[in-house]
Order: structure tokens, then C-alpha cells, then sequence
């Protein structure tokens, strides 16, 4: 009938499911979920905002490339070593098909990125420690890259910075990276009995080896909001102690309560900060200079 043909469509009391094909249309990694307060947001907007979370301000991990394009001022960073290739001395299984399947996937050589660079147009020698590569794990490579960059500093007399992010040492290299943890240390207070500046600034998470070594041998030890540090497991202490432990254990700001960090740094006010630290050592090695 003409009524029936004409008349107004009646609104579909359920939604439609979408076809594979319409899925497929929608572009992927458009939309993030954070995965604190489960907000969801553009990843654009998140990007722009430090990969900070707009509504809890909970950090997403960062690739060493985007600390450097958010720290560092513009075209000022300096790549040292990445010609620093992993062996397999022990002859671990599928060790180096791992390595060049994250190399690939980071556009990184190893575990770490280390270079120079400047904050606020003030020179630094820079490490940062990547966990989208084998979870930041430290093996010879990361150790002596490390090392390399607390040298490079000690030579050219300018600060160290470093932005840890491990899950400790790697069990592939087994004694041959808990080696990282001594040369390391011995670099960094060489630097310090020179009178460098050494800024660690802990990331989540930052742990094991890496933890008890040289991210917590800085003049300043800073941390960002949440991050995981620790040296042993949640699980391992509590059944070696027999007690249950803080719900807020290990983290960045139960670490500061109990005086084990200087400060917890929001992402967003990262540079700000340091560039202050960096602009009254840099008055106070003027101020000696004058006097001597």
C-alpha cells in the first residue's frame, strides 16, 4: 500500500553491528585507552601532552626518541655509539634473533640510547634506557654505552643525565651483565670525585641490577609519578619476610616518603626542572672559577 511505502522508517531498537569491512575502515592506534582510569582519547592529543594522561596524568612509556624530542631543545642531540653491536658469548638460543628482531622494531642497537645534547642551552651528556628493547634489560652493550656516556661527560666536563627504565639485568649474558652493575659505579664516582653533576631521573620500571646500581647513584635522584622501583620482586619479599607489604610498595612515591628519592617529577614539568638544576650548578662552577 502507498501509506506503508511512504511512511517513516521506524528506528531500529538495537545498533547494527559492524561488518569486518567497516572495521577494517577505521584507522588503528586513532584512539587510547588508559589503562589507570580507562579514559579514552585521540592519540594525538596524547602525544602532545607527553603521552600523559589528560584526565589521571598516568605516564605511558616513551621510546628514547620521543624523550629525546621532548627534553632536549631542538636539534641539539648528538648520537654516540651506535655502532655497539650484542655477541652471544654463552651461545644462549635464539639470543640474537630476539636482538635483531627489537632493532629492528626500535630503530635502536641496543637497550639504551646515549648521546649529548642540551636542556635549556645548557650541554649534557645523555643516556636513556629504552623498555620496548628486551624491557630494558642490561646487558655488555647497554653497560659499556653507559659507561662511555659518564666518560664522554668527565671529558668535556659537562652533566650527566640518565632516564632508567629495566627490568634488571640480562639473564642471557648472565655474569657478564651483572658486570655492567660495577663499571658503571665506578664510572660515575670517578665523575663525581671530579666534581660532575650526575642526574638519575627513574622511570617505570626501573629494577633489578639497574635499581641497585647506577640509577641510584646520582646527586639527584628524581623519579616520575607511579614509576616501579625496586631491586627484588613484591611477591619474593613478602614470602621471604613473611609479611604482607604496602599496597603503594615500590613505587615512586612510596620510595620518596621513606627518603630514597629527592623528588617525584611530572613529565610536563621534566625540562623546567631541570634546566633550573642545571642552571644553578652551572652559576656554581662559575662562581669557582672565579675564585680560584
Amino acid at each position: 500500500m502507498l501509506k506503508d511505502i511512504f511512511s517513516k522508517q521506524k528506528k531500529k531498537k538495537y545498533a547494527t553491528i559492524p561488518s569486518e569491512t567497516a572495521k577494517q575502515d577505521v584507522p588503528e592506534g586513532i584512539m587510547t585507552k588508559c589503562p589507570s582510569c580507562k579514559k579514552i582519547m585521540f592519540t594525538k592529543e596524547l602525544s602532545k601532552n607527553e603521552k600523559v594522561c589528560i584526565q589521571c596524568s598516568y605516564h605511558f612509556p616513551m621510546t628514547a626518541y620521543e624523550r629525546v624530542e621532548s627534553l632536549l631543545d631542538e636539534h641539539s642531540f648528538k648520537e654516540y655509539d651506535r655502532d655497539l653491536l650484542t655477541e652471544n658469548p654463552l651461545g644462549f638460543p635464539g639470543y640474537l634473533e630476539k636482538i635483531e628482531q627489537d632493532q629492528k622494531k626500535t630503530d635502536l642497537n641496543e637497550a639504551v640510547l646515549t648521546g649529548t645534547g642540551e636542556i635549556g642551552s645548557f650541554p649534557i651528556s645523555l643516556a636513556i634506557m629504552d623498555s620496548h628493547f628486551r624491557m630494558g634489560s642490561m646487558g655488555s652493550v647497554v653497560g659499556e654505552k653507559i659507561t662511555r656516556a659518564i666518560e664522554r661527560a668527565r671529558e668535556e666536563k659537562i652533566p650527566f643525565v640518565i632516564f632508567t627504565a629495566s627490568g634488571g639485568a640480562r639473564m642471557q649474558e648472565s655474569v657478564l651483565s651483572l658486570m655492567q652493575m660495577v663499571k658503571t659505579s665506578a664510572a660515575l664516582q670517578t665523575f663525581s670525585d671530579e666534581g660532575g653533576l650526575i642526574i638519575s631521573i627513574m622511570t617505570h620500571p626501573t629494577t633489578g641490577g639497574v635499581s641497585a646500581s647506577f640509577a641510584s647513584l646520582g646527586d639527584y635522584n628524581f623519579a616520575e609519578p607511579g614509576a616501579l622501583i625496586g631491586f627484588a620482586g613484591r611477591r619474593i619479599i613478602e614470602q621471604t619476610i613473611r609479611e604482607d607489604l604496602p599496597e603503594d610498595f615500590q613505587t615512586a612515591e612510596f620510595l620518596l616518603k621513606h627518603g630514597q628519592l629527592d623528588a617525584v617529577i611530572s613529565r610536563l614539568e621534566m625540562k623546567e626542572k631541570l634546566t633550573q638544576i642545571l642552571d644553578i650548578h652551572c652559576a656554581r662552577r662559575e662562581l669557582e672559577w672565579l675564585e680560584n
